[in-house]
């Protein structure tokens, strides 16, 4: 990787917080709509290429979570693939696919560049859906959901989305639960395939040692003929209804911890107030740190999980049962107090010296340039650079603003999984909970029977 100049973006009163300079990459367009970035660097042995496709898991078809990571998962259903990349050309191939996208990755030695190309090209006009392949990749895909599905963290993170979003698509598992992935046929992946894979819905980053003329032949030649699409389905989708503010309790496989999870609806990635957002998320797992020292040895979060549309604030940690209802009203009481306590100076600058920290972290890896740029084209934000000036620029005002945007009258939601009677019976007769599962019948009547246990309708496996 090339080094990135560092430079000192100074705020009034303030010391100054380091923030690397991107360069800024050089544009093409083809023909058929596909958008190249390129960074030519003479002294990498290798070459990078990024593939993203602007569309991902939230345009999953509702009951069937998982349909966009399956496809990504079969651009490439064939393992030897793979393992080319990592013996032949000790590099790597990738496909990750999140709400927002599918990116392919792709690294190798420059002299197989042409090879690459070609190797992308034919997973994407010849995509092999056959019906052996679909069976196989989703069958692979059902045996992690089903492994991963008993830890109390992925428990509690997967509620905590369908309490905060309920059919909305950012409420539903991205990669998808075994119910809902074996629902996905393969005349759904060839319709998903049909709608979006289309270079007109594309960004490519080539990376590495590589000419530019010579480069952007090779992808005319191989890449051109990959046809355009003529619609692009929006990302547009009915907004969710508001959420149960009731604690929902999951009864989970645990020894004496509990997972809490506390969130509200937050911002899109695009939103010009997402750096307070990111630093208001910082303070806040500051306070409730501060306020339960035990959070401290637990790993305690709180993020600002943002995607193309508003995503989640959320606060969440791993704690003992003896705890788990002092730590949850007291993350409670610190987004309330986040809306009219006042920011000072040196917890502001400690939060932005923290994210400054990570996006530098992030810059370091080395995809981390060719991410930034795909994000930047995705999400329609200013370059990294313009991004570490604004966060810079972001004052206590900005901040506490923020937090009025996002927490006065939100409805706070809130998610316990471990074993849900000691937590119920910590949690006492004052807060209201749901035992998922589970619901109460009203007994207006002392004479009739105990309550009956009926389907949560809250919460759904998808």
């Amino acid at each position: 990787m090339a080094a990135l100049v560092v430079c000192l973006v100074y705020t009034a009163g303030s010391p100054p917080v380091t923030a690397q300079v991107t360069p800024e990459p050089l544009r093409e367009q083809l023909l058929n709509g596909l958008r190249i970035l390129m960074w030519p660097r003479p002294s990498d042995p290798d070459v990078l290429i990024k593939l993203r496709i602007h569309s991902g898991a939230a345009f999953d078809v509702s009951g069937k979570a998982g349909e966009m990571a399956l496809l990504g998962d079969l651009l490439f259903p064939d393992p030897a693939t793979r393992e080319y990349f990592t013996d032949e050309m000790a590099g790597k191939l990738d496909v990750d696919t999140n709400y927002d996208s599918i990116t392919v990755t792709m690294q190798g030695r420059a002299s197989d560049f042409d090879r690459m190309v070609e190797i992308l090209r034919n997973a994407l006009l010849t995509t092999q859906l056959t019906p052996e392949n679909v069976t196989k990749i989703r069958d692979g895909r059902m045996k992690i959901a089903k492994e991963t599905a008993v830890s109390p963290a992925i428990l509690a993170d997967r509620a905590i989305a369908a309490r905060l979003f309920g059919e909305f698509p950012y409420g539903r598992p991205q990669h998808g639960s075994a119910e809902s992935l074996a629902r996905v046929d393969r005349a759904d992946l060839l319709l998903a395939r049909e709608r979006f894979l289309n270079p007109n819905n594309a960004t490519l980053v080539v990376a590495g040692n590589f000419q530019k003329k010579d480069a952007v032949r090779t992808l005319r030649q191989l890449l051109g003929s990959w046809r355009k699409s003529e619609q692009i389905a929006p990302s547009t989708f009915r907004q969710p209804d508001l959420p149960d503010v009731r604690t929902l309790l999951i009864n989970a496989p645990a020894d004496q911890n509990a997972e809490i999870r506390i969130a509200v609806r937050g911002l899109s990635r695009s939103d010009q107030d997402l750096a307070a957002a990111n630093i208001l998320a910082i303070l806040a797992r500051k306070r409730w740190e501060k306020l339960v020292p035990e959070l401290t040895r637990t790993q305690a979060f709180a993020r600002h999980e943002a995607h193309f549309l508003p995503g989640m604030f959320v606060m969440g940690a791993s704690v003992h049962n003896s705890i788990a209802s002092k730590a949850l009203e007291t993350g409670r009481n610190v987004l309330n107090s986040l809306i009219d306590g006042a920011v000072s100076p040196v917890d502001l600058q400690a939060a932005k010296t923290e994210l400054a920290a990570s996006i530098t972290q992030s810059l370091a890896k080395p995809d981390g340039t060719a991410q930034a740029w795909l994000d930047e084209d995705t999400f329609g934000l200013p370059p990294i650079n313009e991004q570490s000036m604004s966060l810079n620029r972001r004052s206590p005002s900005d901040v506490q603003r923020v937090a009025v945007r996002l927490l006065r009258n939100a409805a706070i939601t809130s998610v316990m999984a471990g074993n849900s009677d000691q937590l119920k019976a910590a949690l006492g007769s004052t807060t209201k909970v749901e035992l998922m599962g589970v619901i109460e019948d009203p007994q207006p009547d002392n004479s009739k029977t105990k309550p009956s246990a009926k389907p949560s309708p809250t919460i759904k496996p998808d």
